[in-house]
């Protein structure tokens, strides 16, 4: 049984118009003007227990209208979800119960109060059991390293500290589906691989499903094994990176270090994209030579200090299928 079950949802905001200036203004208060913004047009797609899914797409998409559906918050104009078996705005409070939110711009926890006395007044919001949330807290300090930080003032945090904390708040009732919007905003290389540490091991170790909403192209690779592309209210794909890929270019990109700065390499079957110093990047189509084909050919005839193959990067692929539909 799916966690979350989405079929043709659709939320239409109306929001008021006015002509610019004081008589604009004026003629607002008479007669005000509405038109009808369509946020989602009917998408379908279904969640299954256990997956890591990254619901991605630019500014205005439609994603942060999809979570506030799933979470509850808010109430769609048409089409039907399910979400851990309940309708999430129609059981609200039994819904809450079994999901956890983290917001890279918001805190779930009290500023001035030391983290530990926030972990204790959502233990009394969720009504956890008190033995249940002792272990349950015991695990969180020891999986995310927040012994030092539990009588510290949250407003003493660090960005990269508060984030940490904020996910053990989402997890103290133990939910069986995880929303993370910009888990990793803000933060340093240091912070965001702690953060993805800690979801990974979470999905991988207890089976937890997580629903991953960034602009970080980085978080989605390092993290997710199934991506919702959603652009102006339809979802464009829903599959694996590499299908993502498959539909955009073949695509793949040989990255060189010269041993001689000065050398140019030319007359193979690959172009030259990119070029800094001794370091080079190579575009080649694997459907007409092979990467070691390549990786031969240049070695055989110019003196090279290291190389690798990568594919292009996902930002790329991304922004190419955002331009495609816009064309």
């Amino acid at each position: 049984m799916p966690v979350i079950a989405v079929e043709n949802l659709s939320k239409t905001y109306w929001v008021s118009e006015r002509a610019p200036g004081t008589w604009g203004a004026l003629k607002s208060l008479v007669h005000r003007r509405h038109r009808a913004v369509e946020a989602l047009g009917g998408i379908s797609f279904t969640i299954q227990p256990g997956e890591l899914v990254g619901y991605i797409g630019p500014n205005g998409a439609g994603k942060s209208t999809t979570v506030k559906v799933l979470s509850g918050i808010l109430v769609p104009s048409g089409g039907a979800v399910t979400v851990l078996g309940r309708t999430p705005w129609q059981e609200r409070a039994a819904h809450v119960a079994h999901i956890g939110v983290v917001f890279g711009q918001r805190t779930q926890l009290w500023w001035d109060l030391p983290v530990i006395e926030s972990f204790d007044l959502l233990r009394e919001i969720y009504r956890v059991p008190r033995e249940d949330y002792r272990k349950t807290l015991d695990e969180l300090v020891e999986t995310m390293a927040l012994s030092e930080l539990l009588d510290t003032p949250v407003r003493l945090l660090s960005l990269g500290q508060r984030m940490r904390c904020d996910l053990a708040a989402a997890l103290l009732h133990r939910p069986e589906l995880l929303f993370l919007d910009e888990p990793t905003i803000g933060l340093d290389a240091i912070a965001k691989l702690t953060v993805r540490n800690l979801v990974k091991r979470l999905n991988r170790d207890q089976g937890l499903t997580v629903i991953l909403t960034t602009h970080d192209m980085d978080d989605i690779e390092s993290l997710c094994s199934r991506v919702i592309l959603i652009n102006r209210g339809k979802i464009l794909l829903d599959g694996t990176l590499e299908r993502m890929r498959q539909l955009v270019t073949t695509e793949r990109r040989l990255v060189i270090i010269l041993a001689d700065e000065s050398t140019w390499i030319d007359g193979v079957q690959a172009r030259v994209i990119h070029r800094d110093g001794a370091r080079l990047t190579l575009s080649f189509d694997p459907d007409q030579i092979s990467a070691a084909e390549l990786i031969g050919d240049i070695t055989s005839h110019y003196p090279i200090r290291d190389l690798y193959v990568e594919a292009a990067p996902i930002e790329e692929i991304v922004a190419q299928i955002y331009q495609d539909t816009h064309t």
